[in-house]
Formats: structure tokens, C-alpha cells, sequence
């Protein structure tokens, strides 16, 4: 696996020269292109670590290391030979493909917010793994194609930074954020599943510090889960909201796009901090549109997901991440695998 992955870092070394392009410019358009796509980024460290919930600890890095390498293929031999044949041949759809992009973060935020506010846990409470080698390939399984739905949000919107650079910059650039995003994705993803255990074993050690030390991770790590999906949330309004208010305004509707640019003139000359309050500002509105815009969705989606057949449950509630569960194949209430004897 290690010489497959310096073999592919060689190749994309070999095509920035071929091209005449310097690492710097590399690095800078992979930075500016992976830094818009942080809030699925954030959403993707988040949803991840529930696919290993429940599971046997011996057996939690190797299923990360699964998804790991499952996510890399999306990214690299599905989701980037797409992207880079639709900016080749209708780059006009990218636009749309952004913007349908963004309407699912809005209406996956919207959808956050809204079973908070109505105390709905029932899908946090459900473990999402069963004892058995066939539940561990189903979940596996899950979790690369609900990957697969993120992975296409962070190529498109990582796409659509670098839109203006030749076809072969935008192929190494797509490939270093794609390769850069998955080892930061599942790295912290297998830093937080294994963090509970690291506290366990700090919490046997004779040094009271040390011991003190173990029982904080043990007991903080439900507040640091939380505060992860509290933020992945907030950004993937603010990034949802965003490519909405963008888009609207490349298509001609310019009114919402001026009312935010106008709320920031008045801060944006400030002195020392002026950039940054006109950026929380453009970061609010964005955020406040996202989530109205994924509400309107919401309102539109969820009596359609009623009558279909992944959502026709007990008492004919809609759950947090039944979408995600029909697209990944999973059936709430059906697909039960007996544990392992």
C-alpha cells in the first residue's frame, strides 16, 4: 500500500513538472481549493466514527483503514475522471452540479437543526454495528457509500475553485486535495475512536497527573463528539448557504448576493479587524440562508419521504439520516444481522 501511495505521489511530481507548474502553485491551489470544502470535511470527520460505533475495539482501526481506502478510490477512480470530463467537455454544468451540491448541505444542516431542537436521539442511540463479519462488511459498505455523497460535495466544490486552471493543473490539484483531505479525514477519524481507549490505558499508569490526564480523555470524549458535529453543522450551513448565494448571483439573480455585500460595507473598513468582521458577516448571512433555503427543502422533502418505502416506519416519523441510510442501503428496522455466536 505505502509504495502504491509514493508511486502516486511520484507520478503527480512528474505531471507538475511536465507541466511546468511549481509546488508552490500546487500547494496554493490545493489549499484554496480544499479550504472551501471544509465544512463537509468537518461533517465527513463527524458521521464517520458512528459507522464504528459498537464495534469490537480490535476490529475499530481496521474497518477505518477500509473506509480509508474505499474513500480514496471515490475520490480518485470514480468522482475525479467525472468532474474533470464534465469541465472539459460542459463546463457550464458545474454550476448546477455545485448548487445541488449545496442545497443537499443546507437540507442535510436544516435537517441537524431541527432534530435538535425536537429531541429526536433515536438514531444517535442505535448502535451502528452488530458482532459478525457480514455486519462489519454491511456497515463498511455504508459508510464508503455514504462517503462517496461527501467525497462528491469536496471534489465539486474543490473543482470549482480551481475552475480557471488548465485541465492538467486542476487533475494534480484535485488529486493532492483528494489525497490530502482522506489522510486528515480518517486520521482524525482513528484518532477519536481510539481516544477512549488511549485514556483507559493512561488511566492505569502510577503517575496521578497521567491518571488524571486518562480519565479527562475517557470523560470528555462525548463533549468533543458533540462539539465536532455542533461545528460540521454551523459549516455546513455557512458552505450550503454559500454556493446558494453565489450561484444565484452567476445566474442573474443578483438581489440576495448585494443585500450581504452592502451588510459588509460598513465593517469591512474598520481598522486591524475590518476583513474579519466582513467575513463573520458574509458568514452569518450565508449560514442564515442555508438554513432557510434547507428548511424550504425540508418542507418539500419530507412528506415525500413518507410514502417511500425506506421511511415507512412506526408511527410514519421521518429520522435523521434516512436519506443517507437509503442511499448507503440501509434498510431502519430490516436489515438486522444476528450477532456472532
Amino acid at each position: 500500500m505505502s509504495g502504491g501511495l509514493v508511486a502516486l505521489l511520484d507520478d503527480v511530481a512528474a505531471l507538475a513538472r511536465i507541466a511546468a507548474a511549481s509546488v508552490d502553485d500546487v500547494a496554493a491551489g490545493a489549499a484554496k481549493a480544499g479550504a472551501k470544502a471544509a465544512g463537509v470535511v468537518i461533517d465527513d470527520a463527524a458521521v464517520t466514527p458512528q459507522y464504528v460505533s459498537g464495534a469490537d475495539p480490535s476490529r475499530e482501526l481496521p474497518m477505518i483503514k477500509r473506509i480509508f481506502w474505499g474513500s480514496l478510490r471515490n475520490k480518485l477512480l470514480i468522482i475525479l475522471p467525472a468532474l474533470l470530463l464534465v469541465s472539459a467537455f460542459v463546463p457550464g454544468a458545474i454550476p448546477f452540479i455545485l448548487m445541488l451540491g449545496g442545497t443537499y448541505l443546507c437540507y442535510e444542516g436544516a435537517e441537524k437543526v431541527w432534530h435538535k431542537l425536537r429531541g429526536h436521539h433515536e438514531a444517535e442511540k442505535a448502535p451502528a454495528v452488530e458482532r459478525g463479519p457480514a455486519a462489519e462488511a454491511k456497515v463498511i459498505k455504508g459508510a464508503i457509500t455514504t462517503d462517496f455523497i461527501l467525497s462528491c460535495e469536496i471534489m465539486v466544490i474543490s473543482m470549482n475553485e480551481v475552475a480557471t486552471e488548465s485541465l492538467l493543473s486542476r487533475a494534480i490539484i484535485l488529486v493532492v486535495v483528494a489525497l490530502a483531505i482522506t489522510v486528515l479525514v480518517y486520521g482524525a477519524v482513528g484518532l477519536i475512536v481510539k481516544m477512549d481507549d488511549i485514556g483507559l490505558h493512561l488511566a492505569t499508569k502510577d503517575s496521578a497527573g497521567t491518571k488524571r490526564f486518562g480519565e479527562l480523555l475517557v470523560k470528555g470524549m462525548p463533549a468533543v463528539l458533540a462539539a465536532i458535529t455542533f461545528v460540521g453543522t454551523i459549516a455546513m450551513l455557512w458552505v450550503g448557504g454559500h454556493i446558494m448565494l453565489q450561484g444565484a448571483h452567476d445566474l442573474g439573480w443578483h438581489a440576495p448576493y448585494d443585500l450581504v455585500h452592502a451588510l459588509e460595507t460598513p465593517v469591512a473598513g474598520i481598522p486591524a479587524v475590518g476583513g474579519f468582521l466582513a467575513w463573520l458577516v458574509n458568514t452569518l448571512c450565508s449560514a442564515v440562508l442555508g438554513i432557510i433555503w434547507g428548511s424550504v427543502v425540508m418542507a418539500i422533502l419530507h412528506p415525500l419521504l413518507k410514502v417511500l418505502p425506506f421511511c415507512k416506519k412506526k408511527g410514519g416519523h421521518h429520522e435523521e439520516g434516512d436519506v443517507r441510510a437509503a442511499i448507503a442501503g440501509y434498510r431502519p428496522g430490516k436489515d438486522k444481522v444476528d450477532p456472532a455466536p
